[in-house]
C-alpha cells in the first residue's frame, strides 16, 4: 500500500471512529493562516464584541490568525460536529410564564463532553500510527476561529446568522477541533453560499443584531445587540432598549436558527447528554425565581449556563418576569429571594 492510500485509509478509519464516539460529521483541513482574520480584526475595531474584551487581546488575535501559534508543529485539524437538538417538551416563547433556555444549554455542558470525546479520538489515533502524535482539543474555549476551520474542512458555510450551516442537517450542532502534528488526507472546503436572497434570520432577530453581509461577503453580527450576548456575556445591566425584545429568554437565543429554512426540520438526537435536565425541560419563570441561590446553583451545575453566573441568571429572570405581564410574576419580583 502506497503512502497516499495508507493516509486515505487512516482517515477513513478515523472518521468511522469519530462517529462511533457520537460525532455527527467529520472533516479535515490543513494548518494554514486564516483567510478571515482581516474581517475579524475589522469587527473588533468596530467594537462589536462589546464587553468580550478577551476577543480583542493582541495575543488572542494573533493566535486566531495562525493555528501554529497555538500548537507549534501542527499539520492537520480534525473538525467534528455533534448534533444537539432534542424534542421540545412544550416550552414556548409564546407563553410569557415560561422560561426559555437556548437548546444547547438545557443538558450537560458540551465543553466537557465533547473535549473528552476528542481526547478519546486522539488516544485512538496515537495507537494507530507508529510515530508519537501530539494533539490539542478545543471546544469553544481557545483563540481559534472554529467556523472558519469547519468551512475549510467542508462541513458547511457561514450563514447570514453567522452560524455554520450544513445543507443536509442545518445548524443545531456543536463544533469541536482536534489539532494534530500528523499530516492527514484533507477534505475539500465548502465554497457555496446557499443563503441566497433569504432574509429569514435577519428579519426575525428582535434586536436587529444581524446586519447581513459585508462587502467581502462575510456575515456581520453586532454582538452588543444579540440576545445571546446580552443574557450570557454581558455582565452589566441589560440596556433598557433591548429588555422588551428579550421576552422570556433567560439564557441564550435560538431565533435565528429556528427560522432558518435549513433547520426545517433539523435532525434530533437521543443522546442523553443533551436531553433537558429536570427543572430546565418546561421551567416556569416564577418557579426559577423562587428557588434559593443554592438551589439555582445546583440546577445549573454541570451545564453551560454557569457561564452567565448566578448574578447574570437572576438579572435575566428579573427582566423576563418584568416582560411577562403576568400578575403572579410581577408579585414574585417583590418577594424575598429563596
Amino acid at each position: 500500500m502506497n503512502r497516499k492510500s495508507s493516509k486515505s485509509k487512516l482517515v477513513e478509519e478515523l472518521k468511522a471512529q469519530a462517529k462511533s464516539l457520537g460525532f455527527s460529521r467529520v472533516g479535515i483541513t490543513a494548518v494554514s493562516p486564516s483567510t478571515h482574520i482581516n474581517f475579524y480584526q475589522s469587527w473588533i475595531d468596530d467594537g462589536m464584541q462589546g464587553e468580550m474584551g478577551y476577543l480583542a487581546r493582541e495575543e488572542s488575535v494573533r493566535r486566531r490568525s495562525d493555528i501554529e501559534k497555538t500548537l507549534p508543529g501542527a499539520r492537520s485539524v480534525i473538525v467534528v460536529t455533534h448534533d444537539y437538538l432534542t424534542e421540545d417538551l412544550g416550552c414556548s416563547p409564546d407563553d410569557p410564564a415560561m422560561a426559555i433556555v437556548a437548546r444547547y444549554a438545557r443538558g450537560d455542558d458540551y465543553h466537557d463532553i465533547i473535549k473528552s470525546k476528542l481526547l478519546g479520538l486522539l488516544k485512538w489515533l496515537s495507537q494507530r500510527v507508529p510515530e508519537r502524535v501530539e494533539g490539542r482539543a478545543y471546544v469553544d474555549t481557545g483563540p481559534i476561529l472554529e467556523r472558519d476551520l469547519a468551512q475549510r474542512a467542508g462541513l458547511g458555510w457561514f450563514g447570514k446568522n453567522t452560524m455554520l450551516i450544513d445543507p443536509a442537517s442545518g445548524s443545531f450542532f456543536f463544533l469541536g477541533l482536534l489539532l494534530v502534528d500528523l499530516e492527514l488526507s484533507l477534505d475539500p472546503p465548502f465554497l457555496d453560499d446557499r443563503c441566497g436572497t433569504c432574509r429569514s434570520c435577519l428579519d426575525a432577530c428582535p434586536t436587529g443584531a444581524l446586519l447581513g453581509r459585508d462587502s467581502m461577503g462575510a456575515p456581520v453580527m453586532d454582538a452588543r445587540r444579540c440576545i445571546s450576548y446580552l443574557t450570557i456575556e454581558h455582565r452589566s445591566a441589560i440596556p433598557v432598549e433591548f429588555r422588551s425584545a428579550i421576552g422570556n429568554r433567560i439564557y441564550g437565543c435560538d431565533i435565528c436558527q429556528e427560522v432558518c429554512p435549513y433547520n426545517q426540520p433539523a435532525p434530533q438526537t437521543d443522546d442523553p447528554a443533551w436531553q433537558p435536565r429536570d427543572g430546565l425541560d418546561v421551567p416556569r419563570l416564577v418557579d426559577l425565581w423562587r428557588r434559593s441561590d443554592a438551589e439555582l446553583r445546583q440546577l445549573i451545575k454541570g451545564t453551560a449556563m454557569t457561564r452567565a453566573k448566578l448574578v447574570g441568571l437572576r438579572r435575566n429572570l428579573a427582566v423576563a418576569l418584568g416582560n411577562s405581564g403576568d400578575p403572579e410574576s410581577a408579585a414574585a419580583l417583590s418577594e424575598p429571594i429563596g
